[in-house]
């Protein structure tokens, strides 16, 4: 498909895991895509893929929670591919523990990066949507938004993403812009299978133990993400905004 060949996309967290899955789809629709990440590394060969396949990007690094470096990426992309009009908000860490083992550094970490590297992002890309009167953003949330033990940082940082998603969807609604947030369940990506190691538990068991708990009987992929993804930054999803969209092969509240 190339629905939009002339439209840019920008990706966070697209080094690995559900943010590369989207970097990939969205340039399989036709999308020019900026994916930026820490890991360098990742980020290049992501875009050397996508550029293999026909189609335009570049990698950039950056640590979404510094400004400037946000604002050097941004015109980056802005001048390398066009005015990016799509944004994934997906760039995110865990730093796991109970409440009483969690320090000040487990709980800075990640709000910083997801909710202050969200809104730097956002800030500098909305420059350009309110320019081109178009615009879609898309951030990633979490079932974790509900509550999820030892995770007391990461759970406030998602649950967060909703409320900054449905205000954004308030602010630039009347520029044709967009924002829904994605609440994944269990996707199987490096993330989980840390997880999995730190409590002691191979990852085939770890996800037939989530599996089991799960209506559809199978934990997610990254792909079933990016799926969703690449319908909400379509024309077609243009009436559909400050919604939480959950991800989990089943309802949640």
């Amino acid at each position: 498909m190339t629905e939009h060949p002339s439209r840019v996309a920008i990706v966070t967290g697209a080094g690995r895991g559900i943010g590369a899955a989207v970097a990939e789809r969205l340039a399989s629709d036709g999308f020019a895509v900026g994916l930026l990440d820490l890991d360098e590394a990742g980020v290049k060969q992501g875009a050397e893929a996508i550029v293999a396949e026909g189609g335009k990007a570049v990698g950039v690094a950056l640590d979404v929670n510094d400004a400037a470096q946000v604002e050097a990426a941004v015109t980056r992309v802005a001048e390398e591919l066009g005015a990016p009009t799509v944004l994934i908000n997906n760039a995110g860490i865990t730093r796991d523990n109970l409440l009483f083992k969690m320090t000040e550094q487990d709980w800075d970490s990640v709000l910083g990066v997801h909710l202050k590297g969200s809104f730097l992002m956002t800030r500098e890309v909305q420059k350009y949507q309110t320019q081109e009167k178009w615009g879609r953003i898309v951030n990633l949330s979490s079932t974790s938004a509900l509550g999820n033990r030892g995770q007391a940082n990461y759970s406030a940082a998602k649950a967060g993403m909703q409320g900054f998603t449905k205000t954004l969807a308030i602010e630039l609604g009347k520029f044709n812009v967009t924002a829904n947030a994605i609440a994944p369940g269990f996707i199987a990506t490096d993330m989980t299978a840390a997880t999995a190691e730190r409590i002691g538990m191979s990852f085939e068991d770890f996800k037939a133990a989530a599996a089991s708990q799960i209506p559809v009987q199978r934990v997610g992929t990254p792909e079933d993400i990016a799926n969703l993804a690449s319908f909400l930054v379509s024309d077609g999803a243009g009436f559909i905004s400050g919604q939480v969209i959950y991800v989990a092969g089943g309802p949640k509240d």
